[in-house]
């Protein structure tokens, strides 16, 4: 009974991980619809983040248990975060603070339901990186493989729908004005929102490859997430420094601006970002790619009734391609941990039938 609760564990985690990433998506939708710069918003959630992690980090890691911090480690850390200024300086590399800084920016143009469902994009960028760095097996043939391949091309056609079609709105918003000017502004918004959200997936995908090569090395989540949150934290306040001049963009006095970065805070960094390493820890960064298209079922409700977004028929086409394409990849990597479970069972059986055939041997006079 214990083992089957322990192995369902990361699968509860990861369902609540993905309603709080809607959460935290409609939070910072909300905090920058009052005017907040993106950096701002990354600073302020980022450091409450840090504040809650150092504690807790050095009180589950301690010292008897912690593993070693070595150079290569350290360095691990640091370019999870620092990869991103990188990006800005016209050097293409991509981090989680390019992921945070472009997903906010999107936001402020796509509808929660759209900016949810082009994450779903994630899966298939993941397992195709997952390939790239020797993570993910590629030396299967038959279905499975196919059925992964397949279902990654079918996510990308269904974002490209999400992106680019709008259709009829299935349910309209009573707070969306119906002006021939907004419309036409708001299919303008959609694209570059679109664009900005298929970005912040394929970096996205970049972050979570990024965790599983360092937690091969260094097995502390919370010390890796509290570094990963302090270097984001020190980046984004240089950056909202140097671009951002009107210090109003930087106060707390609203009451939206205030509970969004709370939310963000707790439940961002501070739980959703460290449930994702854990599950990466545990079941490997496709498991934990694979759990985005639940927001899209969460985002649309919580987006129509809690920020007015209209439901068009494009969003909900798209989002059922994407989710079909997500589970043609989850079929195809269930039946290889079935190859590989059996092959592992195979190998531990052999040297028992070979021990159980020289025993008698030793026996005989």
């Amino acid at each position: 009974m214990k083992m089957k609760m322990r192995s369902a564990l990361p699968f509860v985690a990861m369902v609540v991980g993905q309603i709080a990433q809607v959460g935290l998506t409609l939070a910072g939708k909300k905090a920058i619809a009052t005017g907040m710069h993106n950096f701002s918003y990354v600073f302020y959630s980022n450091a409450l983040a840090s504040l809650i992690l150092l504690p807790a980090s050095f009180l589950i890691h301690r010292s008897a248990n912690r593993p070693a911090l070595t150079l290569s480690v350290a360095g691990g850390f640091l370019v999870l975060g620092i990869l991103g200024i990188c990006f800005f300086l016209s050097i293409h590399f991509f981090s989680s603070f390019l992921v945070q800084v472009v997903g906010y920016a999107g936001l402020t143009y796509a509808p929660a339901t759209v900016a949810t469902a082009i994450l779903n994009l994630i899966p298939g960028f993941t397992f195709v990186l997952a390939i790239i760095f020797g993570i993910e097996r590629f030396d299967y043939g038959g279905w499975a493989l196919w059925a992964k391949i397949i279902g990654t091309l079918v996510s990308v056609v269904g974002a490209i729908i999400v992106t680019v079609y709008t259709g009829p709105a299935i349910i309209t918003s009573s707070l969306s004005s119906i002006t021939p000017q907004h419309l036409l502004g708001q299919s303008s918004d959609w694209i570059l929102g679109g664009v900005l959200m298929l970005i912040d997936s394929v970096l996205a995908a970049f972050f979570i490859i990024a965790q599983a090569l360092i937690l091969k090395k260094y097995s502390a989540v919370l010390i890796l997430m509290l570094a990963y949150c302090s270097i984001i934290t020190f980046l984004s306040l240089l950056a909202s420094l140097s671009l951002e001049h009107d210090l109003s963009a930087f106060s707390l006095q609203s009451k939206t601006r205030l509970l969004a970065i709370l939310y963000a805070g707790f439940f961002g960094a501070g739980f959703q970002i460290t449930i994702g390493a854990w599950c990466v820890k545990m079941k490997g960064p496709l498991f934990v790619a694979m759990f985005h298209p639940l927001g899209i079922v969460i985002a649309a409700i919580m987006g129509v009734i809690f920020l007015g977004d209209s439901l068009y028929l494009g969003c909900l086409l798209g989002s059922l391609v994407i989710v079909i394409g997500f589970y043609g990849v989850i079929l195809g990597k269930a039946k290889e941990d079935k190859i590989v479970e059996a092959n592992m069972v195979g190998s531990l059986k052999s040297p028992l039938l070979q021990d159980g055939n020289e025993e008698p041997n030793v026996l005989l006079p």
